[in-house]
């Protein structure tokens, strides 16, 4: 064996020295060597090589005894005293001499390069089979952080060996079919970059759930970013959409949750860790800026572009310098994989008591008696298909993890292991609840649901669910645009394979009760506010200099967001349509909304927008689409107005709108309206003058048609969009619409529920229905039939 292949630096590696180095320090090599003309900042280093880690198991029969205690294991001897007495055999059996002389000339020269005296540098241990396409080896072998001199670097060293044989490690090669002794180690040392000062995170190049393509997910919290890959914390979450990151003058970041960051790991004396509190204020800031955001995801996609896969990037920010590096790289290995265009939906057919919520980690359903823990136990002590309730994850529970139908967390966020791992274990799982080990009740069956959006839930009692599957390639193709209704900006991410022809109605006044929470005219006049509801709105725009900036930030990055889910597709979004009872139960809006009657027909929709009572409050709403029309650049957005009662109410609202800087036509700017009201239909020809199309909301329209109040129960035999006055004011409209130049669309759920219905549309020649994500498949279906129908002369009139 050359002298020299010991100890490599990283300056001499690359990607394709995985069989030399292990995946990970070979990422590190390829990106120091290949991506640094790219700006991409990496801490330097060297890395032992797999020969090195051979020289040690050929030193006195440990390669010997280590095969014998490993087929121990195959005859039933338990699996903690097999790995206690390999990694004890490793650690009893000196490193060779060569070995350890050339980790210090490493440690040396690195030192040399820093201008340092014994620098800190991590350890980490890089195994030659992890990070390959089928299978991800990360964590499960052991790393040092904050290690100084030679002395304490060789015993890291060492440690990082023995680490090969974890009770963790061991458990996940039998599972995936690796031979252990034809997996090497191999040692990575790196500068440290003092993010104990600063802050640390992941980037995944998709988006972890939803395996979204288009999302650029960044996870940031204080301190050294263990936290945020053990899961100790829940960590702030960014998304940036990866096509406005090609124009330097777009914003791309079109998420930013702060999370609650509870703690942070810091140095400690003596070379090691410590987990220590964060204060107020750190848990109420971003970790990063949009730029910074920005920066990490442009690199992250420079890596992504590099490898031709997805990947999983770590990163940390220096607290002295303000400086951002890439400390590890590696192929993400799950979402990934997961190709074709079969859609596996769950949806409840039960109920149940909601016990805990947190952050739904996939899309399954699981259930089973409660089984928690405070730390990991024998396999013998936690039932197979049991629901795994714990604080929190790391590698040395995934034994019990493969065998639970559903894990539960109190603290991590989506890239925390606890995501990770139920994600690669297909295993629904829900994190971050804050509570869950307190709640949930030992031994007692529960649901866990992660297919209601991006908050999973856990139900008491074994909730009833159904499974469907569906080829989304099957799917015929339509005339009509069959479009998507859509609110959570959170789950917009969910949707992205089927083929729907844009967002046909998106829904402000969701994510202004979700997203924002507070009442806009309240952020505008505080002075109206009694002192503890404006302490409420102080809490809530916490971090923001203006208060008004915080709703026109976070409802702007949640349009955004939906915007992005069908870019370049069009996202047409109803501006707020609260009821007066609505807005009042927004935060700070008692003081600015009248008591009302009949709200269903009250102060709503477009005679809101150009009153004194609300004209502060509708500026904020523009204020945020021009955000993400202008600053974003997200142009798919189509404005559109509701409940529009008159054409001089129109002319009013479009009025303010262009005051707003959201002028009719400008920048391509279209502005809709909804028919929802008799004179929309009769006085058509004057809206189509003003607007540049239509959306028929049936539920209204049948109620104010047919005089029939559609919330009530005593009346509900009498509302039907089939009663020939509604369909006859659908078709005059279309016609009328149709001569102007103007599209037509639906949305409802009327023709989700009855073929007919669609058919009539059809035939009526409207543009597009739009229709709730799980409706999608059977609209498309009812559509494409109907449509065949009529083209073959046997579509009859359906009502």
């Amino acid at each position: 064996m050359s002298p020299n292949r010991r100890v490599v630096p990283f300056t001499g590696l690359g990607r394709a020295d995985v069989g030399l180095v292990g995946g990970k320090n070979a990422s590190l090599g390829e990106m120091i060597t290949r991506l640094a003309p790219a700006g991409i900042k990496v801490p330097d280093g060297f890395a032992t090589t797999a020969d090195a880690y051979r020289e040690l198991l050929g030193t006195g029969g440990l390669r010997r005894r280590t095969a014998d205690r490993l087929a121990a294991l195959h005859e039933g001897a338990p699996l903690s005293e097999v790995g206690t007495a390999i990694r004890a055999d490793i650690l009893a059996t000196p490193l060779p001499p060569a070995l350890a002389e050339e980790i210090g000339e490493g440690y040396a020269r690195l030192a040399h390069e820093a201008g340092r005296t014994d620098p800190d540098v991590a350890v980490r241990s890089s195994a030659t089979a992890e990070d390959l396409p089928e299978a991800s080896f990360a964590g499960q072998q052991e790393t040092f952080l904050n290690v100084s001199g030679g002395q304490a670097l060789l015993e890291a060293c060492h440690h990082c060996y023995a680490s090969l044989f974890t009770d963790r490690a061991i458990d996940y090669r039998e599972r995936m079919h690796f031979d252990h002794l034809a997996v090497a180690l191999s040692v990575g040392v790196q500068l440290m970059v003092r993010s104990d000062l600063g802050g640390a995170g992941v980037v995944f190049t998709l988006d972890t759930e939803t395996g979204f393509p288009g999302a650029v997910v960044v996870d940031a919290a204080w301190g050294l970013g263990e936290s945020v890959v053990s899961g100790q914390v829940d960590p702030d979450e960014y998304v940036a959409f990866k096509p406005l990151l090609e124009d330097p003058a777009r914003n791309p970041v079109i998420r930013a949750e702060t999370g609650r960051k509870a703690r942070k790991v810091v140095y400690a004396e003596g070379g090691s860790t410590r987990t220590v509190d964060t204060t107020p204020a750190e848990q109420a800031a971003r970790v990063l800026d949009d730029a910074e955001v920005r920066q990490l995801a442009e690199w992250a996609v420079t890596v992504e572009k590099h490898y031709g896969a997805p990947m999983d990037v770590e990163w940390a920010k220096d607290g002295r310098t303000d400086e951002i590096f890439l400390v590890q790289a590696r192929p993400e290995t799950v979402r990934s994989r997961r190709r074709g265009t079969v859609l596996r939906r769950y949806r409840l057919t039960g109920t149940g008591e909601r016990l805990v919520t947190g952050i739904a980690v996939g899309e399954a359903v699981g259930a089973g008696p409660v089984c928690a823990l405070a730390e990991p136990v024998g396999l013998e002590r936690f039932p197979n298909g049991s629901v795994l309730v714990t604080p929190v994850t790391d590698p040395d529970w995934e034994p019990l993890m493969k065998r639970a139908a559903a894990i539960v967390t109190d603290h991590g966020g989506r890239t925390s292991h606890a995501a990770i791992v139920s994600r690669e274990l297909g295993v629904p799982a829900v994190v971050g609840t804050g509570d869950a080990t307190a709640v949930l009740p030992e031994g007692r069956p529960v649901t866990v649901s992660c297919a209601e959006g991006a908050e999973g839930h856990v139900y008491a009692g074994l909730v009833d669910h159904e499974v469907t599957e569906v080829d989304l390639a099957d799917l015929p193709r339509t005339r009509t645009r069959v479009m998507l209704n859509l609110a959570d900006p959170a789950a917009a991410f969910r949707w992205w394979q089927l083929p729907a022809d844009g967002v046909g109605l998106a829904r402000m006044e969701f994510m202004v009760a979700h997203q924002v929470k507070v009442h806009p005219m309240a952020l505008v006049h505080p002075e109206r506010l009694v002192r503890y509801v404006r302490r409420q709105v102080d809490r809530f725009t916490e971090g923001y200099a203006d208060p008004a900036e915080y709703f026109t930030d976070r409802l702007a990055r949640g349009i955004a967001t939906i915007a992005a889910s069908r870019w370049p597709a069009p996202v047409i979004l109803r501006t707020s349509d609260f009821k007066t009872n609505e807005y009042a139960k927004l935060v700070g809006g008692g003081p600015f909304e009248p008591a009302e009657a009949n709200p269903m027909i009250g102060w709503r929709g477009a005679s809101r927008y150009y009153s004194d009572g609300y004209r502060d409050g509708f500026a904020l709403e523009c204020r945020a689409i021009s955000r993400v029309r202008q600053e974003f650049g997200l142009t798919n957005v189509v404005v559109m107005i509701p409940f529009c009662r008159t054409p001089h109410e129109a002319d009013r609202v479009l009025e303010v709108m262009a005051q707003e800087g959201l002028e009719r036509g400008r920048d391509g700017l279209k502005v809709y309206v909804m028919a929802e009201i008799p004179a929309n239909i009769l006085l058509a020809e004057e809206f189509a003058e003003r607007f540049d199309g239509f959306s028929i909301g049936s539920n209204d329209l049948t109620q104010l048609t047919l005089g029939v109040d559609r919330d009530s129960a005593e009346l509900a035999h009498l509302f039907d969009e089939n009663n020939r006055a509604v369909t006859r004011s659908i078709e005059h409209l279309i016609a009328v619409a149709h001569t102007a130049g103007r599209p037509v669309g639906l949305c409802g759920q009327r023709p989700s529920d009855d073929p007919d219905f669609a058919a009539f549309l059809v035939r009526a020649g409207i543009d597009s229905l739009s229709v709730a994500p799980d409706s999608f498949v059977t609209v498309k279906q009812h559509v494409a039939a109907a449509e065949r129908e009529f083209a073959t002369g046997t579509l009859e009139d359906a009502a």
